[in-house]
């Protein structure tokens, strides 16, 4: 080792680039940047993590510091104008000083946090995402949607334990006039980094059971400006205006309404607002049905009165009617009865004639012909002898030719003149396949029979 090299220790090191920063940067900067996280701890004092993002990716990064009475300073400015303290995911124009600490590092010691700038911020956006909307087309889309006569069934996306969640539901669940609301709430966050995709998510499945659905509803409790600030991105205010259903708001309590508020088919200060406006749908719709159902009332009773008054008119005249028409028609019936019973008279008297004739006429027919039949019988019985005789010999005749056919086909006539039959156990013996050596076989002749052994067959 060289004796003339020249060591340094750490803390040598580390305190000159210290005092070399303090020589360098001796002033205050005001530098804008997002707080990504806050990092408070129990002592009071934050070290917020400090980050510059270009689409979408950090590209620079470095930690700050706030003392426990800056931080209480910022924060009661941060109530004053912007309605809210200082929050996490924000981008903030801040006055810092350039800090190195032998053990802690390089820092940035925040003495100051413009909340005008946070306001700035939020309008900017605000204004983008109108923009966007409008050359889109789709800024007043919801809006242009046909509200349902009566919006029963409600899809609410809120926090579960949101004080505004609680409110809206009271109004709706204790109306005095008992109008029924079915709701089922898709759970979501309100605020922060998160909200936004937390929010589109649950808009995504209620567009999947959009039929089951008549509204959907944004609700959530009070808040300031920067608490607001999700409800001014694009990618939501997209979602809502896209939504086939109305999109309902009441989101805070802020007089500068959110680019989702102004997209949305109707938007309330309060989520009890926002109830107030459904139960109005209902009255809209009750209170001519009730007018109507007064006036049906009334125009039925007034018309059973004419038409009671009518009906016994009615009754009066069908009464006289029915008696001089009964007596008409007890005059036709007299009248039938004395043509009826003459007619009878004079039919019977004419029926009977008939059937004396017919009787005798019939009576006659009958003996002429059996008259007739007794002669063909008597004809046929002289005949018949003769036709059984002359039948009798044909048949005779007719059986001697068969009997001599079959004399002459005979077998045994067929062996008296040569021939024979030659059988194996019986069965006569038609080709030479069923022939085998060393077989018995009987041959039948005229008037014996022969036995032989089968040697061979050619």
């Amino acid at each position: 080792m060289s004796e003339d090299r020249q060591i340094f220790t750490l803390k040598q090191v580390v305190s000159s680039i210290r005092k070399t920063l303090e020589d360098r940067y001796q002033q205050a900067y005001w530098v804008k940047a997002e707080m990504h996280k806050l990092n408070l701890y129990p002592s009071g004092h934050a070290f917020p993590e400090l980050v510059q993002k270009e689409e979408g990716k950090i590209v620079a990064q470095i930690t700050g510091s706030i003392w426990k009475q800056q931080l209480h300073r910022i924060n009661h400015q941060f109530m004053t104008v912007v309605k809210e303290p200082l929050k996490e995911g924000t981008t903030l124009l801040l006055h810092v000083r350039i800090a190195f600490h032998e053990t802690f590092g390089l820092s940035l010691q925040i003495v100051d946090i413009d909340p005008n700038y946070a306001l700035g911020e939020l309008q900017r956006e605000r204004e983008e995402t109108l923009k966007k909307l409008h050359q889109e087309g789709i800024l007043n889309k919801n809006q242009a949607l046909a509200f349902p006569l009566l919006p029963k069934r409600i899809a609410i996306i809120s926090a579960d334990t949101s004080k505004g969640l609680s409110d809206f539901m009271k109004v709706l669940d204790n109306n005095p006039w008992n109008y029924a609301f079915f709701t089922h709430l898709f759970p979501a966050y309100l605020q922060g980094d998160v909200a936004v995709s937390s929010i589109i998510h649950q808009m995504k499945n209620i567009e999947k059971v959009k039929d089951h659905f008549d509204v959907i509803v944004i609700v959530r409790g009070g808040g300031g400006e920067v608490g607001l600030s999700c409800y001014n991105n694009y990618e939501l205010c997209k979602a809502i205006t896209n939504s086939s259903l109305p999109v309902l708001t009441g989101i805070g309590h802020s007089t500068n309404m959110t680019v989702a508020e102004l997209v949305a088919f109707r938007n309330a200060i309060t989520p009890t607002e926002l109830a107030d406006f459904l139960l109005q749908a209902f009255h809209e719709f009750s209170v001519p049905v009730q007018e109507a159902k007064k006036l049906l009332f009334t125009y039925s009773k007034n018309l059973l009165d004419v038409t009671k008054h009518a009906f016994k008119t009615e009754i009066k005249h069908f009464k006289n009617s029915a008696t001089i028409f009964l007596n008409h028609e007890k005059n036709k019936v007299a009248t039938a009865q004395i043509a009826l019973k003459k007619n009878y008279t004079i039919t019977f008297n004419l029926q009977q004639e008939q059937f004396i004739y017919l009787h005798k006429t019939l009576q006659n027919v009958c003996l002429r012909n059996l008259k007739l039949n007794r002669e063909k019988i008597s004809d046929l019985a002289s005949s018949l002898p003769k036709k059984i005789t002359r039948i009798t010999e044909q048949a005779a005749q007719h059986i001697q030719v068969v009997e001599k056919q079959v004399s002459i086909l005979n077998p045994k006539n067929i062996l008296k003149r040569g021939y024979s039959i030659t059988r194996f156990e019986g069965n006569v013996i038609t080709n030479k396949e069923a022939l085998k050596n060393g077989m018995n076989i009987e041959t039948e002749l005229f008037d014996f029979n022969i036995i032989s052994t089968i040697k061979n067959v050619e």
